[in-house]
């Protein structure tokens, strides 16, 4: 989630609806200049016990991210707390109950995210074994309770933690159990983002399938393949979901400015506080009536959080933002971006991909989003087989646009190498969960504490 340290006073004042569609329209770039974002989260944990720590005590979150800072991070400080990290790979910042994410910079090209990806994941073991902390990448903590997880410092999570109890039963979930691998990608006009927006939207549950790896809950198997999938459907219904209206004819920025018109705001950022605003109206803010700030009217900046604040299977912002996989280890963190590059980054690809889904219904792509959380590569497809055999057929189309962009790194290498986790997971015919139970059931014999020596960064 965004991080915010300073109030954009200078920021233009929102006088019109027609406003709104400024930071997509700006979004828009040639070509050449489309980058690759990298966001992936992983949990920490004590190594002596396996204990989430905490923000304040020693060796915990805090000296974690201090002892970042050798690498040449720059410390976020918000009331007078490092809740995040600056730097040019991007930034490191905190879930609400300690997850690690890294927010990575845009880049060129796939060869250049990997090499990101294992910049960090060396700097936080080096810094980890000094600490006795140790990381684990999967889709929800395996054997933690939510009381047993500590909050992390920051405004707008002390915001959220209050409102998601009154929209569903498995916000909190969502907020402190869960870890996710996102990418973010670029568009070259309100009509290719509309092509990629429903192209990604409808295979966006393939997506979750191949990166399926939260089977346990409270140190059980919980009859899940994502159980994290599994938790959004019950987070917040105003924000949350499928977003039908993408696949309607005449879909663009002004459709997605209505929907967020109709998301309840979370909160107002203004002299370094978060103002609560839960459940209020950005339609009254407009109008200068909103509850919490009566009489003022949004900034720029402030649309640009409530944009942050809506979840949907894909985002739009001034960038897609694809939001449907597992946390996983670092091969899986690779392969999520080169996944949705193959099928986004080349015209012939993306065509090949929307041929494949444009035949799909709302309601076959809605039961499809339903059925795999539970079922994974084993959940009947669109049009009949099962989506593993789906992954097939989208991987190579993945591939062929990988190929295509032509992008070697020094040892001539293009990027369809980066396929190669997923294409194993297609193989086998097995989400990464599967792996996960015939390992508890098998040599663990029922001992989840050695996902911890096995799983481990």
């Amino acid at each position: 989630m965004s991080t915010r340290t300073a109030s954009d006073s200078n920021d233009p004042i929102v006088e019109s609806r027609d406003q709104l569609a400024v930071p997509m329209i700006k979004g828009e770039k040639p070509k050449d200049r489309w980058r690759i974002g990298t966001e992936h989260e992983k949990f920490v944990y004590r190594t002596a016990d396996h204990r989430a720590p905490s923000y304040d005590e020693p060796g915990g979150i805090h000296d974690l991210l201090m002892a970042l800072t050798r690498f040449g991070w720059e410390p976020v400080i918000e009331g007078g707390k490092v809740i995040a990290l600056a730097g040019s790979d991007g930034t490191v910042s905190l879930e609400p109950a300690g997850q690690l994410e890294l927010s990575g910079a845009p880049l060129e090209n796939l060869h250049q995210t990997c090499a990101e990806t294992g910049r960090h994941l060396k700097q936080v073991k080096e810094v980890g074994a000094e600490l006795g902390l140790g990381f684990l990448g999967l889709g929800m903590w395996p054997d933690k309770t939510r009381a047993e997880l500590p909050i992390m410092p920051k405004g707008r999570y002390k915001i959220m933690l209050d409102h998601m109890p009154r929209v569903g039963s498995m916000g909190l979930d969502m907020m402190l159990r869960t870890c996710t691998i996102q990418t973010n990608l670029d568009y070259s006009s309100e009509a290719d983002m509309v092509q990629k927006f429903r192209v990604s939207l409808a295979l966006q549950p393939l997506a979750t399938a191949l990166f399926a790896s939260s089977p346990f809950t409270e140190g059980k198997p919980n009859g899940y393949m994502s159980y994290r999938s599994h938790i959004w459907t019950d987070t917040d219904p105003a924000r949350t979901g499928m977003l039908p209206f993408v696949f309607e004819d005449g879909f663009g920025y002004e459709r997605y400015v209505d929907y967020m018109l109709d998301v309840p705001m979370y909160f107002v950022f203004r002299d370094g506080k978060y103002v609560d605003a839960a459940g209020q109206s950005f339609r009254d803010f407009l109008k200068g009536e909103l509850p919490a700030l009566p009489g003022e009217k949004p900034l720029l900046s402030d649309w640009n959080d409530h944009l942050s604040t809506a979840f949907p299977e894909v985002r739009l912002k001034s960038f897609l933002e694809m939001r449907g996989a597992d946390g996983g280890p670092w091969n899986r963190i690779c392969a999520l971006p080169a996944l949705w590059v193959g099928l986004l980054y080349d015209q012939g690809a993306l065509d090949a991909a929307w041929d494949l889904v444009k035949g799909w219904s709302i309601e076959e792509q809605q039961t499809l989003r339903d059925a795999v959380p539970s079922e994974g590569l084993d959940a009947p497809a669109p049009g009949g087989g099962t989506v593993g055999e789906l992954a097939h057929r989208v991987l190579d189309i993945a591939a062929a646009g990988l190929a295509a962009r032509g992008e070697v790194n020094s040892m001539g290498d293009n990027e369809v190498g980066f396929l190669e986790p997923l294409r194993r997971i297609a193989k086998n015919g097995k989400s990464p969960a599967h792996d996960l139970l015939d390992r508890y059931e098998g040599p663990w014999g029922g001992d989840l504490s050695k996902i911890y020596d096995e799983l481990s960064f």
